[in-house]
C-alpha cells in the first residue's frame, strides 16, 4: 500500500484513522502536494470484524485496540478502559457509526471560546461534502423492542419521535438513529473505505505507509521539520516535511506524541524526563468525554434479533429549558453492556436490556500526561469524571436515572420488563443512587479537547482557529483534540468535518 520509499515529502499526516484518511485523500487532490500518510497499524481491508458494523464488539479490546486504562478515579469506578484503534480507518472500525451533524449551539459555543471561523454558517456545509454514506437505520433493522421504547419515551417525557436527525432543525426527541453504513450489506461507511482505499495505486503523489509508528516530531527551533518513524522490524527512519506535519492520531495519541517530542507543559515535561522543545501548557489538558451510567432490567422474553449496529436508537431530553440543547442523552442498546455492573458482582439476567444516560455537556475536565519518555509506556489517562466542583455531572446522571426509570414504567416498554437489576429497584434514595453512579459510570469513548483551538489570549489554547499549533511553524492538528468543548452528540461526523476543513486550510496555505 505504498508507492515507494519516500524520505522527503510535502505534507506528513500522522494517523490513518477517522480524520487522517480524509486529510490525506483531500490534500493529495492537489497534484503538486506530495502527501505521506503514516499509520501505526495494518490495513483494515479484508478484516471482516471491522468491515461489518454489527461485529463492533469483536474489535473492542482486541489486537488492534490500544486499550488505555484509567488511573484510579477520585469518584468511584477505576476500571475504565478507553479504546483507541491501531488500524487503517481508526476508531471508525470499532465504533457503532452513530452519525450526527454537530448542532448549531455547539459550533456557536466554539466561537465563544475563540474558534473564529467555526460558526455554523461556515462549518455546516462541510456535512454535504462528506463521501461517507449516512442513512437512517433501515426498516429491516428496526427492532420491535426499540420501537416500543421510542413510543414509551415520547409518552413518558412528552417529547417527539424523531424520524431523522440531520436534515431537519434540531429538537429533543427519541428515535432510530442515522448511521454511517450500507443497510443492504451491513458494512461500515468509514473514511478509509470511502476516501482513501479507492486512491491507492491511482495517485502518484499519495504515499500510504502502514505498520509505521511515529515516535517523535522533529523540532528545529520554532519549526517542526518532520517525524521519526519506527517500523514493525524496529528500524527507525526520518521523514522530512517540506510544508507541514498534520497530527490526526486522536485525542490521546496526538497530545501523547507532542509530549514525547517536548511540546507541552514545561513542568510536566521536565518531571517526565523530556527535554522541553516548546512550552505549550494546554497540551494534554481539557480532556472531555460524555460520562455515562447504567440501568439494566430483566426481560420477560428474548431480545428480538433485528438490528443495524446494536446501538440503533437514542433519546435526547432537556431538564433545563434555559439550555440551548438537551442536557441528557441516553443510548438504548440491544446488547447489554454490563461490564461495570459485573465488576461489582451483580449478575446479568439471561434476557436483559439496558439504558445508558450520559451528560452531553459535561463540566469535568481530565488530562493526558506522560508516565515516561519511553514511547512504549502508555500515557497516564485520567478522565476525572464527576470531579467538577459544582457536582453538575453527577447531578445530571442522577436525573438521567430518574428519566430512564420513568420510561421503563411506561407502556409499551414496561410490558417487556420483569425487574430492574441495576441500580436495583430497592435503591431509591439520592445518596444511594449517587453511590451506584460513582461505582458504575464509564466512558462513551468520546474523548476530545486535549489540544484545543481557541483565542490567543487563552493560555490553554494549543491551536489557533486554523488548527496551527501556536508558537511553532509547520505543525497542525486535525482530530478531536482540537474541540474547545465536546459536542452534545456523538462526535464522529464532527471529526469528519474537521478533517475536510483542515484539508482546505492546508491547500490554501
Amino acid at each position: 500500500m505504498t508507492n515507494g520509499r519516500v524520505l522527503e515529502t510535502d505534507v506528513i499526516v500522522v494517523g490513518g484513522g477517522t480524520a487522517g484518511c480524509i486529510v490525506a485523500a483531500r490534500v493529495s487532490e492537489d497534484p503538486v502536494i506530495h502527501t505521506t500518510l503514516l499509520e501505526w497499524g495494518p490495513t483494515d481491508e479484508g478484516e471482516n470484524r471491522a468491515r461489518y458494523v454489527r461485529r463492533w464488539l469483536e474489535m473492542l479490546g482486541g489486537e488492534y485496540d490500544l486499550d488505555y486504562r484509567s488511573v484510579p478515579q477520585q469518584h468511584g469506578n477505576s476500571e475504565i478502559r478507553q479504546s483507541r484503534a491501531r488500524i487503517l480507518g481508526g476508531c471508525a472500525n470499532h465504533n457503532t457509526m452513530i452519525a450526527f451533524k454537530p448542532p448549531v449551539w455547539d459550533l456557536e459555543e466554539w466561537v465563544e471560546h475563540g474558534a473564529t471561523g467555526w460558526d455554523p454558517t461556515t462549518i455546516l456545509p462541510y456535512y454535504d461534502r462528506l463521501q461517507t454514506t449516512i442513512v437512517p437505520v433501515a426498516d429491516a433493522h428496526r427492532n420491535a423492542y426499540l420501537r416500543d421504547v421510542i413510543t414509551a419515551t415520547a409518552s413518558a417525557l412528552d417529547i417527539s419521535v424523531r424520524t431523522d436527525w440531520n436534515s431537519t432543525p434540531w429538537r429533543d426527541g427519541a428515535g432510530f438513529l442515522e448511521i454511517a453504513y450500507t443497510p443492504e450489506t451491513g458494512e461500515r461507511s468509514t473514511s478509509s473505505r470511502d476516501y482513501l482505499r479507492p486512491l491507492l495505486g491511482n495517485r502518484d503523489n499519495l504515499d500510504v505507509r502502514l505498520q509505521a509508528r511515529t515516535t517523535r516530531l522533529l523540532v528545529d527551533g520554532e519549526r517542526v521539520t518532520g517525524v521519526e518513524v519506527r517500523r514493525d522490524d524496529g528500524s527507525l527512519e526520518r521523514i522530512t516535511a517540506r510544508r507541514e506535519v498534520v497530527l490526526c492520531a486522536g485525542a490521546i495519541d496526538t497530545p501523547r506524541l507532542m509530549l514525547l517530542s517536548g511540546i507541552g507543559p514545561a513542568n510536566e515535561l521536565k518531571a517526565a524526563g523530556v527535554e522541553v522543545q516548546h512550552a505549550s501548557p494546554g497540551v494534554g489538558q481539557n480532556l472531555q468525554d460524555h460520562p455515562e451510567t447504567l440501568l439494566i432490567w430483566e426481560l420477560n422474553r428474548p431480545m428480538p434479533p433485528e438490528g443495524a449496529t446494536d446501538w440503533d436508537m437514542a433519546i435526547f431530553a432537556r431538564t433545563d429549558p434555559a439550555r440551548p440543547g438537551p442536557d441528557i442523552q441516553m443510548h438504548v442498546p440491544l446488547t447489554t453492556f454490563a461490564v461495570h455492573s459485573e465488576f461489582l458482582g451483580i449478575p446479568t439476567p439471561e434476557h436483559s436490556c439496558s439504558m445508558t444516560p450520559n451528560v452531553p455537556k459535561p463540566k469535568s475536565r481530565g488530562t493526558i500526561t506522560l508516565a515516561s519518555p519511553d514511547p512504549d509506556v502508555a500515557p497516564i489517562y485520567d478522565p476525572a469524571y464527576l470531579t467538577d466542583p459544582e457536582g453538575y455531572d453527577e447531578a445530571m446522571l442522577l436525573k438521567g436515572v430518574e428519566l430512564a426509570r420513568r420510561i421503563a414504567a411506561t407502556q409499551p416498554m414496561s410490558d417487556w420488563l420483569v425487574r430492574e437489576t441495576v441500580p436495583g429497584a430497592d435503591l431509591t434514595q439520592p445518596d444511594e443512587l449517587r453511590e451506584m453512579i460513582r461505582r458504575t459510570h464509564h466512558t462513551v469513548y468520546h474523548v476530545s479537547g486535549t489540544a484545543k483551538m481557541g483565542a490567543e489570549s487563552d493560555p490553554l489554547a494549543v491551536c489557533d482557529p486554523e488548527l496551527r499549533v501556536r508558537g511553532l511553524q509547520g505543525l497542525r492538528i486535525a482530530d478531536a483534540s482540537v474541540f474547545p468543548t465536546v459536542t452534545t452528540v456523538n462526535p464522529m461526523v464532527t471529526i469528519f468535518m474537521i478533517a475536510e476543513r483542515a484539508a482546505d486550510l492546508i491547500k490554501a496555505s
